[in-house]
């Protein structure tokens, strides 16, 4: 009897697991990786005062971010349009529309749109409260 109840409760945990979501939810994976787009390890920082932040982040046609560095992860995805990212030290990054990616973490870097319509991106700031998003 014991083994039929431990068999039931292995297979209810199984089944609970596997059903996240109602039928007809999908998900589909933007990013999925434990590295920067330059190869640096994701380390998640361990702030006192954590925040999250996500930002709709728009670019006009034939400007850039300015040079900046960020102390913490940031994910983006490019909703519109395509960005290149020069990174010092490092080879130019460009991201298309449809594409996600890690940004450079404790390097500075510079984002432009050298295209004709605006850049459009969603950017996850794994932050702190208080504490800039970039530092120029």
């Amino acid at each position: 009897m014991k083994k039929i109840l431990l068999i039931i409760v292995f297979i209810g945990a199984y089944l609970l697991v596997n059903a996240q979501y109602n039928t007809g939810i999908k998900l589909e994976p933007l990013l999925k990786t434990d590295s920067t787009s330059i190869g640096q390890k994701i380390q998640y920082p361990s702030f006192a005062n954590a925040e999250v932040s996500i930002y709709k982040i728009t670019i006009p046609a034939g400007t850039s971010t300015g040079w900046h560095f960020h102390t913490f992860p940031v994910f983006a995805f490019v909703e519109k349009g395509t960005l290149t990212v020069e990174v010092k030290g490092h080879k130019t990054l460009t991201f298309s529309q449809g594409q996600s990616f890690s940004e450079v973490i404790n390097i500075l870097h510079n984002g432009t749109n050298h295209g004709t319509e605006d850049v459009v991106l969603f950017a996850v700031f794994l932050g702190e409260k208080g504490k800039p998003l970039s530092v120029h």
